[in-house]
């Protein structure tokens, strides 16, 4: 059996003599481009795969997030202002996250203070079922996670070009290693092996398998993560792909809105204010996924009211956003892409839109974001997968002699 295995495998070291050079210069990308980014890329992989069911894990693991449905009205935003002031004096609310099936969650406290806490409110009596404290400099979990995702735990200006451009380059990676997987020969023989693990071979065949074999069924599903993570950090690439697939259109600006200063204290004062658009909202826009509501500081004449609505849980891309003028609660317009419905919307604003859906996999709901999750750790392997491959052709560690060596060299 291992001599059958030795002959195959130096049949395919002979061949490797006769590559044009269009495939010598590829497999010279694919390694040296994999070896360069090979750590960005594993960081960035397992990051995302946990990022993916961020929400799922801590449904699973924390009680206080849960409440159960009931089909009655749940707080408003003033009744949530009133007891978040009675359990921390003094501090101010910034949101409040409703969602079906769950408590709802409230922001106490801003960037400056030495504290701030997540209040969880039963969504309907109000009863604190529990919170969280973070020190000023302190991140949960999940946080952490992302901020290794998006820079590396590295200053802002570092590590989000890093990770930016390491996954351009884990594109390019992608390709490169669909053109150095492709067989020469679709023989039956090449067909297994390009499509199948032999589980029963030795670790280093299995090991070049699993790269191979696993990198090519993720590879759709891992450059879809790629592409539209890179949305998110390249401006370049963000305007292209707006242009391409808007028609030619330029991707809109965010515009900065305020309230008219000059009506405040003649319309309403500041609870009922937030009352007043919370109701319009539950009546104008119901939505089964839940609400976002941001609060406008208090001591800010220009501060707007801000909420999100969320017609599916778990769902993004159909979210509407609306801002309000906390003084007269006229609607404000300030950005294109989500001033609309997304039945409204244009095609590119809709692939915008679905753009944080298609990169956590949410696009085809909790199965999606497994699928996406399963890749992401796909994705995190080839860069060890592929070191390990490299290690073992060079021969380190070995001897020169040694049949080993040369068979994977």
């Amino acid at each position: 059996m291992i001599g059958s295995e030795l002959k195959s495998i130096e049949k395919l070291s002979a061949r490797r003599g006769k590559k044009s050079l269009f495939r010598r210069v590829n497999d010279w990308l694919h390694l040296w481009l994999g070896l360069a980014s090979g750590v960005i890329v594993f960081i960035v992989c397992i990051t995302g795969a946990i990022w993916a069911l961020s929400e799922e894990i801590t449904y699973a693991l924390e009680p206080a997030i849960r409440a159960e449905k009931r089909d009655s009205p749940v707080l408003k935003p003033s009744e949530v202002l009133s007891i978040a002031a009675r359990e921390f004096p003094g501090k101010p609310a910034a949101y409040a996250y409703y969602q079906q099936g769950t408590a709802v969650r409230v922001g106490v406290g801003g960037k400056r203070d030495k504290e701030t806490y997540t209040l969880f409110l039963n969504p309907y009596t109000g009863q604190v079922q529990g919170r969280k404290t973070l020190k000023q400099g302190e991140t949960g979990f999940f946080d952490w996670i992302l901020l290794g995702h998006r820079h590396l735990w590295l200053p802002h200006d570092i590590g989000q070009p890093l990770v930016n451009y390491g996954t351009l380059v884990f594109v390019i990676l992608l390709i490169t290693g669909l053109i150095w997987w492709y067989p020469a020969k679709w023989s039956k023989s090449n067909r297994k092996k390009s499509f199948a693990i032999k589980w029963n071979a030795g670790w280093k065949r299995m090991n070049i398998d699993l790269h191979n074999v696993l990198g090519f069924y993720s590879l759709l599903i891992l450059m879809a993560l790629a592409l539209s993570g890179m949305v998110y950090g390249i401006a370049w690439y963000s305007k292209s792909l707006y242009w391409v697939t808007s028609g030619g259109a330029s991707e809109p600006e965010w515009k900065r809105v305020s309230s008219d200063t000059t009506q405040q204290g003649k319309h309403y004062t500041y609870n009922q204010a937030l009352d007043l658009t919370w109701a319009h909202m539950v009546t104008e826009s119901p939505s089964a996924g839940g609400f976002y509501y941001a609060f406008p500081d208090s001591t800010d004449a220009n501060s707007t009211i801000s909420i999100r609505t969320y017609p599916e849980p778990g769902r993004f891309y159909d979210v509407a956003r609306h801002t309000f003028d906390r003084h007269t609660l006229q609607r404000l317009e300030f950005f294109e892409v989500f001033d609309k419905s997304f039945e409204e919307s244009s095609a590119g604003a809709k692939i915008r839109r679905m753009n944080y859906d298609i990169h956590i996999g949410s696009i085809l709901g909790l199965p999606g974001k497994i699928l996406a999750a399963l890749c992401s750790l796909i994705g995190a392997s080839l860069p060890v997968t592929g070191f390990i491959v490299w290690w073992n052709r060079k021969g380190f560690g070995k001897k020169k002699n040694s049949k080993i060596t040369r068979l994977y060299s």
